[in-house]
């Protein structure tokens, strides 16, 4: 059994990483073809542990504790901190957007026929007990982040039980080559996880040597969950997936599963929340001297304020626009950025690290022009709308 400390950073790993990106996967799997779904799930898993473990060796070979600005500033200087600032403003607050928009939609659709109240009602509801458990600090989000996840992992293997008889193998054999990038934003979205390395490190201070197998049980984990969860999701819905994976799913399976499915949604996306925004509340109050009070206030209304403005205004697949661009370039602005920095760390680090990773150029040339490719890939479509 392993040990409580090591638990709770691969659960805060886990919590960071299994969010809102596991309802849009689904939809983008079964929009480019299920194997070329998959292609994008396993290399995209593959290189976001990659950069996991090449964050964790930045973070131990740096003094202090810092978030990915602080590194960016002592490793890249004022460019490369601007840089990571952006990738921040744009990953972190998108997915706090998405966390509160779609929670909502949730909340109401679970509670609403019950107890009244719109979206916008239940959206401010999830956000008022989130930030409760950021505001109390790290040790309440080990907690919190411990106990959800191991809901979450009950919830998907009941949902697998009932699930797998209704699955129908034609829905998962289609390829197309043309399709690989579509997935790729919402894909990369549902990894996005680095800045919770930081928090692992702090969490793991008197156990630092334990970070590597933290990152390494803790990224793989939501790999084979996000693989498990499309097949099921487009197994059984095929080209009629949804946004959302859950509504489309429960028109097939029943009420049951709506509801089954709606609080699995509710609980990856309030880990999640809890886990991004207390990640903000870091990078304020560590890289930038803000007080933790006044951080955790910053890293949190801005994101509510955004949402509700989306839910007021009825914008279209809100949901899935916002994981799309978010994954797309805020994500992999970061893979870039900590790429650069991870090169730069091994010679000007102050500190030897529990665990190196093998330096290798043409990997790293390779991860990095993969990312651009994906940026390029995503403007276009933006600028061609």
């Amino acid at each position: 059994m392993p040990k409580k400390h090591l638990l709770e950073a691969i659960s805060t790993l886990i919590g960071f990483t299994i969010g809102a990106g596991i309802l849009g996967i689904p939809f983008v799997v079964a929009k480019a073809g299920f194997l070329t779904g998959m292609l994008n799930i396993l290399v995209l898993g593959i290189l976001i542990l990659i950069l996991n473990l090449y964050l964790g060796e930045i973070s131990l070979r740096t003094k202090g504790i810092h978030q990915l600005t602080g590194y960016a500033k002592i490793y890249l200087g004022k460019t490369g901190t601007y840089l990571m600032a952006a990738s921040f403003i744009i990953s972190l607050h998108g997915a706090l957007i998405a966390y509160i928009i779609k929670t909502g939609e949730f909340l109401n659709a679970l509670l609403g026929p019950v107890f009244g109240g719109n979206i916008i009602f239940y959206s401010i509801i999830f956000f008022i007990f989130s930030f409760i458990i950021i505001f109390k600090g790290i040790r309440e989000v080990e907690r919190s982040e411990l106990s959800m996840v191991i809901l979450i992992f009950i919830i998907i293997i009941i949902l697998a039980i009932f699930a797998a008889p209704n699955i129908n193998a034609n829905n998962l054999t289609d390829f197309s080559i043309k399709n690989v990038f579509i997935p790729y934003g919402v894909v990369f979205f549902a990894f996005l996880a680095m800045p919770a390395i930081p928090s692992m490190n702090e969490e793991l201070k008197n156990n630092k040597k334990d970070l590597k197998k933290a990152i390494i049980i803790g990224s793989l984990i939501p790999l084979i969950i996000y693989i498990l969860f499309a097949i099921i999701v487009v197994g059984i819905t095929g080209i009629n997936t949804t946004d959302g994976a859950i509504i489309g799913l429960a028109t097939v399976l029943g009420d049951k599963i709506l509801i089954m499915g709606t609080i699995l949604g509710i609980l990856t996306m309030t880990t999640s929340f809890i886990a991004v925004a207390f990640a903000l509340t870091q990078m304020y109050h560590l890289d930038y001297n803000i007080k933790k009070k006044i951080s955790s206030t910053l890293a949190c209304f801005i994101p509510l304020i955004i949402a509700l403005v989306i839910i007021n205004s009825n914008i279209k697949n809100s949901f899935f626009t916002v994981l799309d661009i978010t994954g797309s370039l805020g994500g992999s602005l970061a893979g870039i950025l900590i790429i650069l920095i991870w090169l730069k760390a091994k010679k000007a680090g102050k500190r030897k690290p529990e665990f190196s990773i093998f330096k290798n150029n043409i990997l790293s040339i390779a991860i990095i022009l993969m990312f651009v490719l994906g940026m390029i890939f995503k403007l276009y479509e933006i600028l061609k709308i």
